[in-house]
């Protein structure tokens, strides 16, 4: 299956300068979805996880049915404020300032092995704020997959020490 045919390119989007690579067309077809689906749940359990983490919103449509494919454990990151018990929480830089993501304390156990997916590798920044919430409570991150990876922003290169999956690769745009 080629996943750029469900990948569209809108370009100016959210500013001139910038094309944004939009997933619905995935999800608008099961059959994409069970591809994506699928290959991310085959990445998991290779890498033996036991634990799925996806930051919200988009993390969340690929890395649930991913977890449930692969029969492992999904814990959703949030931003602040949406998570009801106690939390471990990240601030990491953005360009222009900071951000901030939490997890529920008890969802991620001392010797888990974690696997981050997100529907989008840029910077890293975001997954590398998760990965330090799941060290900070005694995980092993043991890989991170991606449905598209924007390569010209080299976000890769903060998590090299890691498997990395990413189904869909974008350069120079």
């Amino acid at each position: 299956m080629e996943l750029n045919d469900y990948i569209a390119s809108i370009p100016g989007f959210p500013r001139e300068g910038i094309i944004f690579r939009d997933i619905t067309p995935i999800l608008a077809s099961p059959k994409a979805m069970r591809h994506v689906t699928r290959k991310l749940a085959d990445f998991i359990e290779d890498q033996n996880a036991t634990l799925v983490l996806a930051p919200e919103a988009r993390g969340f449509l690929f890395g649930l049915p991913a977890a449930v494919e692969a029969d492992v454990a999904f814990a959703p990151v949030r931003k602040p404020g949406k998570l009801p018990r106690t939390v471990v929480e990240e601030t990491y830089d953005l360009e222009y300032g900071t951000d901030t993501l939490q997890i529920h304390a008890d969802a991620i156990q001392p010797g888990d092995r974690v696997v981050i997916v997100d529907d989008l590798l840029a910077t890293g920044g975001t997954v590398q704020a998760i990965r330090h919430m799941a060290e900070k409570c005694g995980a092993e991150v043991v890989g991170t997959a991606f449905v598209v990876e924007l390569d010209d922003l080299k976000g890769r290169d903060r998590l090299e020490d890691v498997p990395i999956l990413s189904l869909v690769h974008y350069e120079g745009e």
